[in-house]
């Protein structure tokens, strides 16, 4: 490293398709700042990166500035683990809170500062096979998906693709090691009824029964009515619309570049509004400068220059499916022509994330432990009222266990 460059240490967890286009990104940032010596390492994804990150903030030898998934935020350890962001050098880069949407801003702001600072948001979508929707009358004249609203719809569309097929016409992950696939299917319907799991400081339980199980009914009867697989992993689902064996897919928008890959006709849109609210459950990438002792200087400097850089030229990154948080790349023209991508956009807007409990968020605690609670009301092995009960005793249990990196939850 030349003696005028500035170094720049980055760590995120970005991986398969999300690590191509990151790596497209880093290598155009590098070639537009020579003066830079930006240092990336990608590390091992979920619960790996997250304790070393911890660890590298409490001895106050982390890099600069690091990737993080926001609905992690509370039980990172902000003030100690991780500092905030100078939001005057952030708008000397051109950077504004009213650049993004006003509920992934503030969920980064704790305790007046801001500790995080968003780069997208990847919600649950509705996957749709063109042809099978063809078939099945389900499509308009612009070859999009019909409008669907309410679960009478939604279930007619599903016979009708399903009489297509002659199989279940949804494909959702119901099982499996580390299941989370239900517990964000069930966030999702039950977001859509206005019910919430925890108070505004995650300190209670505030789960309304009847619509929790309105929710959970609704899972058991997809399943039970053959309307969609029973017995699925995540693979599973990959695998059955892929290989355009079903016409429907509940799932993570990453999935994105796999099935463009195989040539698949498929779609994109958001998931129905179903229960009267258009959420759907996601969170959201974000950068956070993880704590250093003498943070400050030309470095930090470049840190912040970098987010905003980033943030600027996320087209690149909406490639994978993830809706960016800077507003301004949803009126680009290069993103609007990115299809599917562009098509679920709006859903920014009404995306619900984990409420602000240390052991929410993506590869949290609170997934693995419900995912496999919700895992029985598809698979048949839990009734839905059972289910509740159990979500509600280990909701608990999470509930009454500290902290272990001692962040505010």
């Amino acid at each position: 490293m030349g003696a005028d460059r500035t170094r720049l240490r980055f760590w995120h967890l970005y991986g398969g398709g999300d690590g191509v286009n990151m790596q497209t990104m880093l290598d155009a940032y590098r070639a537009a700042h020579p003066e830079i010596a930006l240092q990336a390492s990608t590390l091992q994804w979920g619960a790996p990166y997250y304790t070393k990150l911890g660890m590298a903030g409490a001895g106050g030898r982390a890099p600069e500035v690091a990737a993080l998934h926001l609905a992690r935020l509370p039980g990172f350890g902000p003030g100690r683990l991780l500092d905030p962001f100078d939001l005057d050098l952030l708008a000397e880069h051109g950077l504004d809170r009213k650049d993004f949407p006003a509920g992934l801003w503030r969920r980064g702001r704790i305790d007046g500062a801001q500790y995080a600072v968003p780069l997208d948001t990847h919600p649950m979508v509705l996957y749709y096979n063109t042809d099978i929707c063809g078939k099945a009358g389900l499509l308009e004249a612009d070859g999009k998906l019909k409008p669907v609203r309410g679960t009478e719809e939604f279930t007619a569309a599903l016979r009708a693709a399903g009489k297509v097929t002659g199989r279940p016409a949804l494909a959702v992950e119901t099982l499996g090691a580390g299941t989370v696939g239900p517990w964000r299917l069930f966030s999702t319907l039950y977001s859509q009824t206005g019910g919430t799991l925890l108070d505004e400081r995650a300190t209670r339980i505030t789960i309304d029964d009847g619509k929790a199980l309105t929710a959970l009914r609704f899972m058991r009867r997809l399943t039970e009515e053959g309307l969609a697989h029973r017995r699925l992993d995540y693979n599973g689902t990959v695998g059955v619309f892929g290989g355009g064996e079903t016409a429907f897919l509940l799932g993570g928008e990453w999935e994105v570049s796999t099935f463009a890959n195989l040539g698949l006709p498929f779609s994109m849109t958001r998931v129905p509004n179903l229960f009267g609210h258009p959420t759907a459950q996601a969170d959201s990438h974000c950068f956070v400068l993880p704590h250093q002792r003498d943070r400050g200087g030309e470095s930090d400097e470049a840190a912040h220059a970098f987010v905003a850089w980033m943030l600027k030229n996320t087209v690149e990154w909406a490639k994978g499916g993830h809706v960016p948080a800077y507003l301004p790349t949803l009126e680009k023209p290069g993103y609007l022509e990115l299809e599917p991508q562009s098509e679920y956009r709006s859903v920014i807007e009404d995306v619900v994330l984990d409420p602000p409990a240390w052991f929410a968020g993506s590869a949290s605690s609170m997934w693995i432990e419900l995912g496999a609670v919700l895992s029985g009301v598809l698979t048949g092995s839990r009734t839905p009222q059972g289910a509740l009960d159990e979500a509600r005793a280990r909701l608990q249990a999470l509930l009454d266990t500290p902290d272990p990196l001692g962040g505010d939850a």
